[in-house]
């Protein structure tokens, strides 16, 4: 493989890193997913130790949590008693599964502890600074009102999911 390769490979997969530490997961996640979308054929875990850098307890770890979110398949070699894995390739899918698992850890608190401020505020606590008080009751419910609507488009992007991939696409093609 050529040294430019090589290197548009490990670019790659330190923008996945990038990106899989900004949606709140280890970058190791992002980078095991690179190493393996960008592989033409399923990798064991030495291999996947070998492409990412990373340890094979960091890797075994997470291709666990890749494979419970469904970006990462397990795939075996007949002969070869070793496990290997391959990344999920749909992109749409992915996303659900990504969109998937936000929404049920850090997502769902982050919209509670909001909702729960807010209903305190609503009740009248800390209404003897009535500057105060206003202001904070304005900024949570413009908060609060991204929550909800991030959280419907979530859950509208989840529901797609039973419609199949073709269905979707001809849906998003009509409102361009």
């Amino acid at each position: 493989m050529t040294d430019q390769l090589t290197q548009l490979k490990q670019d790659f997969t330190e923008g996945l890193s990038q990106i899989s530490k900004f949606w709140g997961f280890p970058k190791g996640m992002g980078a095991i997913f690179g190493v393996l979308y960008l592989s033409p054929t399923p990798l064991s875990l030495d291999e996947l130790v070998q492409n990412s850098g990373l340890t094979k307890g960091a890797i075994s770890t997470n291709v666990r949590a890749l494979s419970r979110m469904g970006l990462v398949r397990l795939s075996t070699k007949l002969g070869d008693r070793k496990d290997y894995y391959e990344a999920e390739t749909d992109f749409y899918k992915s996303i659900r599964a990504i969109l998937k698992e936000r929404q049920n850890n850090e997502f769902e608190l982050a919209i509670q502890s909001v909702s729960k401020a807010l209903e305190k505020l609503e009740e009248g606590v800390g209404s003897e600074n009535e500057t105060e008080h206003q202001f904070l009751l304005e900024r949570l419910r413009a908060l609060q009102s991204f929550f909800d609507a991030l959280d419907g488009l979530v859950k509208s992007v989840v529901r797609l999911e039973g419609m199949g991939i073709t269905t979707v696409e001809k849906i998003l093609s009509i409102l361009k």
